[in-house]
């Protein structure tokens, strides 16, 4: 499997954990990948179940800084999806190191327009570039921050609409 499709696994993964306690995640490790939706090598197998470990027991510290960054929300209120997504791409951002930080924050919105809402991509990019100028300052300088654009890209106003931020060029 390339890395994109292995990051897709890991959000289904990540997925589940909204609906099982974190002691039955080896048993939803072991259904996941006996379930016959796909077939994986075991160097896949193992990075995903260690990917995916990782991400489970950074949860409240990765929680915690999402909190941080959301403005108008609280990660209790967030749709699944979008948590799952934002969880994978938040600790892809602070923790993994051979995932550059602009190809998370990428590959995060991709999987937010698949698998999201309408506005998820928009929501989930502004949320992690938040992350990323703030919690990566101390290792290198952002120039979101240095631009006062923190939340957003370059270029892009946000609003809110409902419970969902839109994203627009300008």
């Amino acid at each position: 499997m390339n890395r994109k499709s292995l990051r897709e696994q890991i959000f289904k993964l990540l997925f589940r954990t909204e609906f099982n306690d974190p002691a039955q995640m080896q048993d939803q490790l072991q259904f996941f990948f006996e379930s016959g939706d796909m077939t994986v090598t075991d160097r896949d197998r193992e990075y995903i179940t260690q990917k995916c470990t990782s991400i489970v027991e950074k949860i409240p510290e990765i929680d915690r800084i999402l909190d941080e960054k959301l403005e108008g929300w609280t990660v209790s209120r967030l749709p699944m999806v979008e948590l799952a997504v934002l969880r994978l791409g938040t600790y892809e951002i602070l923790y993994d190191d051979s995932v550059p930080t602009g190809v998370a924050i990428n590959e995060a919105v991709e999987l937010g327009k698949k698998f999201g809402e309408d506005g998820s991509g928009a929501f989930i990019n502004g949320v992690l570039a938040g992350v990323n100028g703030k919690e990566r300052s101390g290792k290198r300088a952002s120039s979101d921050e240095s631009t006062g654009a923190g939340k957003f890209s370059k270029g892009s106003v946000s609003e809110r609409k409902g419970e969902t931020y839109i994203t627009r060029r300008i």
